[in-house]
């Protein structure tokens, strides 16, 4: 995990006074587990979830299961659930969303993290060449237009496949939807998109 996005993470959960249940899904037992972070510290029980394992790693245990149909985890059972770095290698990523809304107890936080796309301030560079007769050209030209209608995304990577990049609507209308304090952010180039809520 990219040392930006993991600071992000353990920005975003050391504004709340964590004490109750955290839940990483994707998570790995490593130092780079989200699970390792200094805000969750005072978290009662810490748990990941990943399609290998089971494993035990430092204070927490990473049990064996697909996010899609989390049957072993009991409704509105946890008061944090992290997801970094795995919906875009979850062919049906919108069941374990649905997932995460049902094991998130009613005020818990949920913070995704994927990769995505965004629009740059850059990107407004088409606008400034539109209004200039002799510049519009290259905006026109179907040879070059590839260069104002495209955008960066994050490489293909595999595990064990790579499928989905999302947008900020995505979190907003899709992840986050009926969720309280929703905030998305896009950091870093290509665009790693984070996202937070608090269930109602």
């Amino acid at each position: 995990m990219h040392p930006v996005v993991y600071n992000k993470f353990e920005k975003i959960c050391s504004e709340m006074n964590i004490e109750g249940s955290v839940l990483e899904i994707g998570s790995i037992p490593s130092n780079e587990s989200l699970l390792c972070m200094e805000s969750l510290r005072t978290a009662k029980k810490k748990i990941g979830l990943n399609i290998e394992g089971p494993y035990k790693f430092r204070d927490f245990k990473i049990i064996k299961g697909n996010s899609n149909s989390m049957d072993g985890l009991s409704d509105e059972s946890f008061d944090v659930v992290l997801c970094n770095a795995t919906l875009e290698h979850d062919k049906y990523f919108w069941k374990t969303i649905d997932e995460i809304k049902r094991v998130t107890k009613p005020g818990g936080l949920v913070v995704i993290g994927v990769p995505g796309y965004t629009y740059y301030k850059i990107e407004r560079i088409k606008k400034y060449f539109m209004k200039i007769p002799f510049l519009n050209k290259f905006v026109l030209n179907k040879n070059l237009n590839f260069l104002f209608t495209g955008t960066l995304t994050f490489q293909i990577h595999s595990y064990p496949h790579d499928y989905y990049r999302f947008s900020m609507h995505t979190f907003k209308e899709v992840f986050f939807d009926g969720f309280e304090n929703v905030i998305v952010e896009s950091i870093m180039i290509p665009p790693r998109i984070i996202g937070r809520g608090t269930k109602k």
